[in-house]
């Protein structure tokens, strides 16, 4: 946390004047306004740098027009040693566009020597505007660095995720669905050695449970792992569109163009899950009776989005409307380097758009050398 003032008691001000008489002025200013302060008087630039670096100083003042200088190179040499005080200019007539050229280079305030009076209130306005300004400062540098590990931990709880839906996909493969490979076999041995009728029509009803199983299991799997992918994004992004068609009797139309450079694996994760997700949403929450699906790429970006027509959302969205499915969407969006839009009107259905930059920040697979 910066070492911010909480009070104007005690000032230690350096003043960059070259007029012993307008020095002293300015110390009987404060002294009429009730201030107790400690000023430096340095009329050279050299000095004027010498006694920042060795003197830890509250406030600058300075009189713009010096022998061989100006207040601006002072505030530059000031810059380029990373020092942050207020600094404010004293001095004669300079001219509007003079002291709107201090403020904006960063300067916090001007005060013409005529209106002296007001030293006082000036001073104390520019360090509470400066306190203000560095509090801001320590604040938002904590605000992005807390955003920075929220995106490093939603890095890796992706990353952890797609782990364990992968192990748990081997595992049912592996055991669930060998074991039912394993029945059905043993359902068929007994069919073919089997003459009794009702046998035979028990033995067709478990068959049947038996592929609807075998055919869960496969769902299941699939979503779990989209092994789909490795045939390519496209060939992913059309078996969700068939399966979605297949399981909900809704219709989805796809356009889709081949992705014009070879993607990462985790661009391609992170558009296949975004298209699962909003598909589900919309299979459970959206009422619509089609969805439009168009994906699409350049050298540039590549882009998702899913459009349906059904009984779009109101905001904000509370849990069990989709509301932390889509806002899970947005942080693998962003983990990607991306973003999602969300639009929708009540009654007019609801757009998603996925965008991804294709930058050196998601490098394509290399490719394996013949």
């Amino acid at each position: 946390m910066p070492n911010i003032r909480t009070s104007f008691n005690r000032l230690n001000i350096l003043h960059l004047e070259d007029s012993p008489q307008d020095h002293v002025l300015v110390v009987r200013e404060f002294e009429k306004a009730g201030m107790a302060v400690m000023m430096h008087r340095v009329d050279q630039l050299d000095k004027f740098t010498e006694a920042l670096m060795h003197t830890p100083y509250d406030l600058i003042l300075a009189d713009f027009r010096l022998a061989g200088f100006t207040a601006m190179d002072a505030w530059e040499k000031m810059q380029a040693l990373h020092i942050r005080l207020p600094f404010v200019l004293l001095s004669g007539a300079i001219g509007e566009s003079l002291a709107v050229q201090s403020i904006l280079a960063g300067m916090s305030d001007y005060l013409a020597k005529e209106d002296l009076t007001k030293i006082g209130h000036v001073v104390q306005r520019a360090i509470k505007a400066h306190q203000i300004l560095l509090a801001k400062e320590h604040s938002d540098a904590e605000l992005a660095q807390s955003e920075q590990q929220l995106a490093n931990f939603a890095r890796h709880l992706q990353s952890t995720i797609e782990q364990e839906r992968a192990a748990i996909a081997r595992e049912i493969h592996d055991d669930v669905g060998g074991s039912l490979a394993a029945i059905r076999f043993d359902l068929s041995w007994i069919e073919r050695h089997s003459t009794d009728n009702e046998t035979l029509r028990h033995l067709q009803s478990a068959v049947d449970m038996l592929q609807h199983a075998m055919g869960a299991t496969q769902r299941i799997t699939m979503n779990l792992r989209p092994a789909i992918l490795d045939q390519g994004l496209v060939a992913a992004i059309q078996w969700l569109q068939t399966s979605f068609t297949q399981r909900n009797g809704i219709h989805a139309n796809l356009q889709v163009g081949p992705p014009t450079q070879a993607l990462s694996k985790n661009i391609e994760l992170t558009v296949f899950r975004t298209a699962q997700e909003a598909l589900t949403n919309i299979s459970k929450h959206a009422q619509c009776t089609e969805v439009n699906i168009s994906l699409s790429s350049d050298s540039n970006y590549i882009s998702l989005e899913i459009i349906d027509n059904g009984r779009g959302m109101t905001y904000p969205l509370r849990a069990g409307q989709g509301g932390f499915g889509l806002s899970g969407l947005k942080e693998r969006a962003k983990t990607a380097g991306g973003w999602l839009d969300i639009s929708s009107t009540p009654g007019k259905g609801t757009s998603i758009t996925l965008m991804i930059p294709l930058t050196p920040s998601n490098p394509p697979p290399k490719q394996a050398k013949p």
